[in-house]
């Protein structure tokens, strides 16, 4: 099998006070080795909901997530920014590596090397109120 990701018939409903809600339904595709696909759709129909089912944030009604190996480590840029803004960018950008046990020395120099191909270098001491949107979702 070339697949490294195989959604095969995802499904996911809510109970919302007396009825269903279908957030998406049937949904299968396979991404293979070097391929790029786009979710695209209105407003409303499901995206986040698909990426997030994907990522194991959020989990299916029905239907199957499959990895071609162990999970991957997956991301994925989210519509609105979510840094914390009484942490400056370094931190915000290490939030994870934190909350993961994993925040060292070579994995800040890793972080800062980033910030700086992002062309973040100079704001890495910044809050994130004195930066662009732009910027923001780089961080």
């Amino acid at each position: 099998m070339n697949y490294k990701l195989m959604v095969k018939n995802i499904s996911k409903s809510y109970k919302n006070a007396n009825e269903n809600i279908t957030a998406i339904e049937d949904i299968s595709f396979d991404l293979r080795d070097g391929e790029i696909i786009a979710i695209i759709g209105t407003s409303g129909c499901g995206k986040s909901t698909l990426l997030n089912i994907i990522d194991g944030l959020d989990t299916a009604t029905s239907g199957q997530v499959i990895f071609d190996k162990d999970k991957p480590l997956i991301s994925y840029m989210l519509q609105s920014d979510a840094l914390l803004p009484f942490r400056n960018v370094l931190d915000n950008a290490c939030l994870g590596l934190e909350l993961m046990h994993m925040k060292n020395d070579e994995n800040i120099l890793r972080v800062k090397s980033l910030l700086n191909e992002y062309g973040l270098k100079d704001f890495i001491g910044k809050m994130p109120s004195s930066l662009s949107g732009g910027m923001k979702q780089r961080v």
